[in-house]
């Protein structure tokens, strides 16, 4: 089963007279890249967050928000009011002798660090137990989120794939076509700079089975099924860890496969039927970028 790298999860939860909100973003990315916007109160606690979120998460790019307020709405904050008077009577005076406008003064220091705070910069261990209670709800949410989009990406892999052994298995016609072509356009080469009466037909069919190995595609097409048929089997893998990586890698030589197939075919026909399955290729590429 697949999970999608992009999700969306809430969660909310309360405690002694206040909610808790909490909200988790993720979008693709290749490694774990998390942003965290807390209260004041619990910057302290951000590495044991951090490790909650990368437990239920995994990787990606991952936005936390978590929001405690009031039963009124109101975020429990205070005034310092030592700092405002500070800065409100120095900041008067320089205005004063600059002849500078005051109006906006208020919002300015309001936006000062350490003028507006938590009410309390004490960590209360219950309300943070009840705030990581709300975080796993939300992850869990987040992880159902991600696999109702990881059953899409999985149905379209699955046909990506099928499309390309479907077109694995229309090669095999063409062989025999493009051997006796190439024997043909061989001999009346050397027959129309040799003559027929000089043509050594022991050196001719030498030179016909050296031909002959270079365009075997035989061990491409087994490797290419192969690989396809594991590609597959990772699919269906139960609570498979990474499983974006194992898929990326198995794609790499699917890509390794078809490229030399292409090169060996020496056939227009094959090499239409190449383009196609680098085709379905890209789109399987496209997909696995999120896949978690």
């Amino acid at each position: 089963m697949l999970l999608s790298m992009t999700g969306y999860g809430r969660a909310s939860g309360n405690y002694a007279g206040k909610t808790i909100a909490v909200e988790v973003r993720a979008l693709n990315s290749k490694l774990t890249d998390l942003k965290l916007r807390l209260p004041g109160d619990y910057k302290e606690k951000e590495i044991e967050l951090r490790k909650l979120i990368t437990d239920h998460a995994e990787r990606g790019k991952i936005d936390l928000i978590i929001e405690v307020q009031n039963a009124d709405g109101a975020a429990s904050v205070s005034l310092n009011e030592g700092l405002f008077r500070g800065y409100h009577r120095e900041l008067t005076r320089i205005a004063a002798d600059l002849n500078l406008s005051t109006g906006d003064m208020l919002q300015t220091l309001l936006r000062i660090p350490n003028v507006v705070a938590s009410a309390s910069n004490e960590v209360d261990e219950e309300e943070f137990q009840a705030i990581c209670a709300t975080l796993t709800q939300a992850l869990e949410n987040l992880k159902n989120f991600r696999r109702q989009e990881g059953k899409a990406l999985e149905a379209d892999l699955r046909l990506r794939i099928a499309n390309i052994l479907l077109a694995l298995s229309e090669v095999g016609p063409y062989e025999q076509d493009r051997v006796t072509r190439m024997r043909d356009r061989l001999h009346n080469n050397i027959t129309e700079h040799l003559g027929k009466e000089n043509i050594d037909t022991n050196r001719f069919e030498q030179e016909i089975l050296f031909y002959l190995e270079k365009m075997d595609i035989n061990e491409e097409k087994v490797r290419l099924e192969q690989h396809c048929k594991y590609f597959l089997e990772q699919i269906e893998q139960k609570n498979h860890q990474a499983a974006g990586r194992t898929l990326n890698f198995i794609s790499q030589e699917l890509g390794r496969e078809i490229n030399t197939l292409g090169a060996k075919a020496y056939d227009a026909d094959i090499q239409k039927l190449v383009v196609q399955m680098k085709d379905e290729l890209e789109k399987v590429k496209e997909q696995l970028a999120n896949v978690l």
